[in-house]
């Protein structure tokens, strides 16, 4: 009784729970599902054998779908991708043609739409928001750019930003009760967080620094320990299966791509991550095409975000920041906007200090993009009580959605002006 009641427990919380979480979980896959069928069934952007990485916006599809992309980065997403392509073959009888990018197209969809799911979960249930504000922020979040394009592209960052979503409210839900997260869990969370981008498992431990007297009583101490000890064994046992315990090579192919992805380029710092950190992933930039070939003699035309041309966006942007760090500093001593921002910190230390990726860090928003619309929710509520400041954020996030909703369906025009043109 005590699994079965565990069971149901864990598919309430993954899952839609009630009837509105149903209706909300239909309205967005319909949606996404409709843009992503689209694309599957009139373009070969989605999938093609010819082309390995880049058609758009340095995606990797090919490479991802394939072979789950590079160890070094993508541990054990080979496992995870595996059983997609295989799920996909089932309905195209082993052909790579337009039913074979629509399975993975609907993948990407589903599991973005639950993302939603779980920021709503989060702002219901853990922030504890009317219904008015959480929907406006979800809508909101659901029009961001990082969303829009992994609702249809088989890429990691797409079922990271799920996972990621999914273990946030789970530790949410825990620290509530001032309970602990058991190490079935962690070790899960571990291999699926860690597995598809293996710098996002150190977020996995981030909830163990807030729970009840951990570094006041040496056997909670201890236990917590323990249980990352044993998460961190689990996944280093299955990597090192997959590496057939040649350890060395993940050393070596690691620091080849830092030097690969770390390389400054020429646009200015500030700008890359103005523009393509914080505002790639929210706001759709304008669109360059380049030339590129899959070394193999087939030649394509790759699409990638340029920076901000206007003063209007880079107001965007800082209007949304404004709102995250005053929501930081208003809630410093609240654990679970601790929990957010120190995962949210992980990633602008990676991408921003070290500059990992940083040329093309509007793909990365799967990682952290999701604590925006969270951290916006505990802005909300901590001037519940004080109607002024309620209704002026309240239309500041309204004047920031119609916006980016306009900003957003008209660079989707450009995308498929380039679809049109390339991909057909």
């Amino acid at each position: 009784m005590v699994y079965q009641q565990k069971f149901k427990d864990f598919l309430k919380t993954v899952f839609p729970s009630t009837q509105f979480e149903v209706l909300l979980f239909i309205i967005f896959i319909t949606v996404y599902g409709a843009l992503g069928s689209f694309i599957a069934l009139n373009y070969r952007i989605i999938f093609d054998d010819r082309i390995p990485w880049d058609a758009y916006f340095s995606f990797d599809n090919r490479a991802i779908v394939m072979t789950g992309g590079g160890f070094e980065r993508h541990p054990l997403a080979n496992y995870y991708f595996d059983w997609i392509r295989e799920f996909a073959y089932l309905f195209s009888d082993g052909k790579k043609n337009e039913t074979f990018r629509l399975v993975l197209a609907w993948c990407s969809n589903f599991a973005i739409s639950l993302s939603l799911i779980q920021i709503y979960k989060y702002l219901k249930n853990i922030i504890r928001l009317p219904k008015k504000i959480s929907l406006l922020i979800l809508t909101f979040f659901a029009f961001f750019s990082t969303n829009i394009l992994l609702s249809f592209t088989p890429e990691t960052y797409t079922y990271t930003l799920f996972f990621l979503a999914l273990f946030n409210y789970y530790a949410a839900l825990k620290m509530r009760k001032d309970e602990k997260i058991p190490a079935p869990a962690l070790i899960l969370a571990g291999v699926s967080v860690g597995g598809l981008t293996v710098t996002n498992i150190v977020k996995v431990y981030i909830p163990l620094l807030f729970e009840k007297n951990i570094f006041t009583q040496w056997k909670k101490f201890g236990n917590g320990v323990l249980r990352i000890l044993a998460s961190v064994a689990v996944f280093l046992l299955l990597f090192l299966y997959r590496l057939d315990f040649k350890f060395l090579n993940f050393l070596n192919k690691t620091e080849e791509q830092y030097e690969k992805f770390s390389t400054p380029k020429f646009t200015p710092i500030w700008d890359m991550i103005a523009s393509w950190f914080f505002g790639g992933n929210m706001l759709f930039s304008g669109f360059e095409v380049r030339d590129y070939h899959n070394k193999k003699g087939f030649e394509y035309k790759a699409l990638f975000m340029e920076v901000y041309t206007s003063w209007i966006p880079y107001i965007f942007v800082a209007a949304v920041l404004i709102l995250v760090f005053w929501s930081y500093i208003k809630n410093f001593k609240n654990k679970f906007v601790q929990v957010l921002m120190i995962s949210f910190f992980v990633d602008i230390i990676i991408h921003c200090i070290l500059k990992f990726g940083l040329h093309t860090s509007y793909i990365y928003g799967g990682h952290f993009i999701f604590v925006v619309p969270l951290l916006i929710g505990c802005l909300f509520y901590t001037y519940q009580n004080s109607p002024k400041i309620l209704s002026f954020l309240y239309s500041t996030v309204w004047i920031l959605f119609i916006y980016l909703v306009l900003n957003n369906l008209f660079r989707m025009e450009e995308f498929f002006v380039f679809l049109d043109k390339f991909y057909q």
